[in-house]
């Protein structure tokens, strides 16, 4: 069986989803024979490239909320994060994440997608690291098995470019308009960071056919 999965790296739903349903997966008595793929998300493809701004500014911004709101809403998502035992800061800072999605595309073609995948997961929401920098990503790169030289080659190029515009294009025919959003076997749709008992559910569907 095959998994699909759109997502941005900057997504805290992705985040908790993701541990959600590797809870699931690690339950499934077929795991074994599947095999898990990451697509391109972006939450917001219009944010300036090479701006950042820290989480709080934006989401006060974003939805007209009070610094009270922002942090009350920011606070929500942390407890749900700990409550899978994953690292959560809000002191990081939220920019344009098309390159990164070049780097995962990659990633995937040296087999180092998933590692690459959780390396940028723990250091944004773990350690608020700012992962929009070059030197950053090639260190992440490095950590899960690329060649830091391959990563700067992406980054200072169009590679992949097309690739990430497929995937975009691909979740518009589906119908994808928020992520996470999960495809088994190519026909059975799970939107969103649902519970581990949803995923364990819906892989058991997609097993059965």
């Amino acid at each position: 069986m095959r998994v699909d999965i759109w997502s941005d790296v900057v997504c805290p739903w992705c985040y908790v989803g993701k541990a959600r349903f590797e809870k699931a997966l690690a339950g499934f008595d077929g795991r074994d024979d599947v095999e898990v793929v990451y697509h391109s998300f972006e939450l917001d493809p219009a944010w300036p490239a090479g701006q950042s701004m820290p989480i709080m500014e934006m989401l006060a911004t974003k939805y007209q909320l009070s610094p009270a709101d922002a942090e009350a809403a920011e606070g929500r998502v942390a407890a749900l994060a700990e409550a899978e035992g994953l690292p959560f800061r809000t002191d990081r800072s939220l920019g344009n994440t098309f390159d990164l999605h070049r780097v995962l595309h990659l990633a995937h073609d040296q087999g180092f997608q998933h590692r690459l995948v959780d390396g940028i997961y723990r250091a944004y929401f773990g350690a608020a690291a700012d992962v929009f920098d070059p030197d950053v990503v090639a260190e992440l790169g490095e950590e899960a098995g690329l060649d830091p030289e391959d990563v700067h080659q992406v980054l200072d190029s169009d590679d992949y470019t097309a690739d990430v515009r497929e995937d975009e294009e691909q979740a518009r025919q589906i119908g994808i308009n928020g992520v996470p959003f999960f495809v088994l076997d190519g026909r059975l749709g799970v939107s969103g960071a649902q519970s581990a008992e949803v995923f364990s559910e819906a892989l058991r569907q997609a097993a059965a056919g």
